[in-house]
């Protein structure tokens, strides 16, 4: 059995329904971050990074979503959540992974922790100011180039589609009017109402 741990409502949500999703028999152990909890010295002792997801197998520790996400699909082919029999295609859902993680949710988190870039008070005002642009930029590109419909990758569902839907998640705190990305909205309303989503979003309530 894998065991979970996750924050509320956070970028782990996206491996939270992949496990969901894949089948697998696991413990979600919800970690409380208004308590720093991931900085005491039992969390930080599996994970030294201090965040989440963390993902706890037979093997070891895994982190970082688009790591868990891809091993989650190939641990469990039969759910059919990545291509991964197919080298170019599955590149390009590590692909558009990668982007969430390294860009689009580095642009949101400059909003919300730019105390992770500086301590001037000045420069983490502006970052926050600026953060709504750059999401926004993000999400555009997704909207009119990335995003393929009626999912992420086309007509089969994947990984991708767990983790962009988290990060949508994001816009109306990040002050970006979803509607301004139709397809994007559209997907977001689409998995809510899948099965999976709806348990793991209970779970995160």
């Amino acid at each position: 059995m894998y065991t979970f741990f996750y924050f509320k409502n956070s970028c782990s949500l996206a491996s939270h329904i992949t496990l969901e999703q894949s089948g697998a028999e696991y413990r979600a152990v919800a970690v409380d971050f208004m308590v720093n909890e991931q900085r005491g010295e039992e969390y930080l002792a599996l994970n030294p990074k201090g965040r989440v997801p963390l993902l706890l197998t037979e093997q070891g520790a895994l982190t970082e979503n688009p790591a868990i996400l891809t091993y989650l699909a190939q641990q469990f082919p039969d759910a059919k959540l990545a291509p991964i029999d197919n080298p170019f295609k599955l590149a390009q859902v590590q692909s558009f992974n990668a982007y969430l993680s390294s860009t689009v949710h580095v642009a949101h988190a400059h909003g919300v922790r730019g105390s992770r870039w500086t301590d001037d008070a000045a420069a983490i005002a502006s970052m926050k100011e600026k953060m709504p642009d750059n999401v926004a930029d993000c999400f555009q590109l997704i909207e009119s180039t990335l995003f393929t419909g009626p999912w992420v990758m086309g007509q089969d569902y994947t990984i991708c589609d767990n983790y962009l839907f988290t990060i949508a998640q994001w816009l109306e705190g990040d002050h970006v009017d979803p509607a301004r990305f139709p397809k994007i909205a559209e997907h977001r309303a689409r998995m809510r109402e899948l099965p999976a989503v709806k348990v793991v979003l209970q779970a995160n309530q």
